[in-house]
């Protein structure tokens, strides 16, 4: 309503013209048309441009007085966003469409030619509108209810470069003087070379909107795609790329169908749970795993909570407690009586979750002895995390040989010297052991 009552009337376009010729007069040239209709072009864009731009003053002038006065976050975001002076640049081409007629005759092809252009600004004005438009609600959307942190900018940059290409369409239209239904028709032939421009686009809004129906991934997501090198946190998603922060700070750009087509691991889980697990192996020589004796039972009774335990073995014989976090041993070897002690220690560890499973087992020996996993579940802060793990093994091996277990560990370039050479020094002294 404020633009249609700004435009000029007939009598304010008259008086223009009229002062154009005196102007003419004044300064001696003669009246030629032309001429009159160029200065004339020139002051109605100039007159345009300059109400648009007080316009856009007088609403961005008002609309902080409100912001400033009702404190509305809605206004904040308008002003931050610049969406009213993206909007108000419709207002110039209004105005030079409603004066145009009064400086050509109606059957001039200037006219004509000056008309397509304006009506071309006026869509290409209308369509950033709209797009600021989108925008804003996107990000209000965003920001305030997208809690999940839903990859939605795919679908923002998607409704975007829709309203682009329909402004391209229409704009094809106006330049050849048909209709958008006939360029429509028209663009059918040129189906296969749009789809291969715009495959990774099509690919990526495809794949988006699986990504975000099933909820797959999310920005602040911890994922790890194996065919690539991407192991960090989702930064960004778009129609055509995902960001992935490595943890050596690397940047990773992705195709979003890539994660559609291949399998990504995501730690979501692990961080909502706020468990972390804990799934590592210490491997023990399996000459060293024995029988327990009494005197190796009764040395190992002072350690924390293994009295209550044998006691228990010895009161009510083997049990098998099927529960999560339990104590789960024997004491008919050193191994066994290790796995028990192990249970214990874990179930009273500060950081270890007993409402969670707790196993502490003998995996399938192989060739370097026999490996006792430690299977539990501790805090998802990463520090802790390690810091948690690196103190149960520690305590392992230092606790190891109380039970007479030896930690395996691979002969060494040194260990293969020491052996040589006992073996030069056996074979030096037999001829002496022979003449004895």
């Amino acid at each position: 309503m404020i633009t249609v009552s700004l435009i000029p009337s007939h009598q304010v376009a008259t008086w223009l013209l009229s002062t154009i010729r005196n102007m003419l007069n004044h300064i001696g040239l003669s009246h030629d048309e032309h001429i009159e209709e160029i200065i004339y072009v020139a002051a109605i864009v100039g007159v345009a441009l300059l109400l648009g731009w007080v316009i856009r003053k007088i609403i961005l002038w008002v609309t902080r007085k409100i912001v400033a006065w009702r404190h509305t976050e809605i206004g904040d975001s308008l002003l931050n966003h610049h969406i009213l002076q993206r909007c108000s640049h419709i207002i110039p081409p209004l105005v030079i469409l409603g004066l145009l007629p009064f400086a050509f005759d109606s059957s001039s092809t200037l006219l004509h030619l000056f008309r397509v252009g304006v009506v071309i600004y006026l869509i290409i004005t209308i369509t950033v509108a709209i797009n600021a438009v989108i925008g804003f609600i996107w990000e209000r959307y965003n920001a305030r209810e997208n809690t999940k942190n839903l990859p939605l900018a795919g679908i923002r940059n998607l409704c975007i470069g829709i309203v682009w290409i329909i402004s391209a369409i229409v704009i094809g239209s106006v330049l050849i003087g048909k209709s958008p239904a006939v360029l429509l028709t028209g663009l059918g032939a040129f189906a296969t070379v749009l789809m291969l421009i715009f495959k990774d686009s099509i690919l990526g809004f495809v794949a988006g909107i699986q990504l975000s129906q099933n909820d797959m991934v999310r920005i602040g997501d911890w994922i790890v795609v194996p065919s690539t090198i991407a192991n960090g946190i989702v930064t960004d998603m778009s129609l055509t790329a995902v960001k992935v922060q490595n943890w050596d700070n690397t940047i990773v750009t992705l195709p979003p169908y890539t994660l559609v087509s291949t399998s990504f691991q995501n730690w979501r889980g692990m961080s909502d749970s706020g468990y972390r697990l804990i799934s590592r192996s210490v491997i023990f020589d399996v000459d060293s795993v024995v029988p327990a004796s009494d005197e190796m039972i009764a040395g190992i009774s002072s350690l924390p909570g293994m009295q209550q335990f044998i006691n228990k073995v010895k009161t009510s014989g083997q049990f098998y407690d099927p529960g999560l976090a339990c104590v789960n041993g024997t004491t008919q070897t050193n191994l066994g009586l290790l796995r028990a002690y192990m249970c214990h220690y874990l179930l009273n560890h500060p950081l270890i979750g007993t409402d969670q499973q707790i196993l502490v087992r003998i995996m399938t020996p192989d060739a370097n002895g026999m490996p006792l996993q430690i299977y539990c579940y501790t805090t998802t802060a990463w520090t802790a995390y390690e810091a948690v793990q690196s103190e149960i093994f520690e305590h392992i091996a230092a606790v190891a040989p109380k039970f007479g277990l030896r930690l395996y560990n691979a002969p060494s370039g040194l260990d293969v010297k020491s052996l040589s050479k006992t073996a030069a020094s056996l074979q030096a002294s037999t001829p002496d052991d022979q003449k004895k």
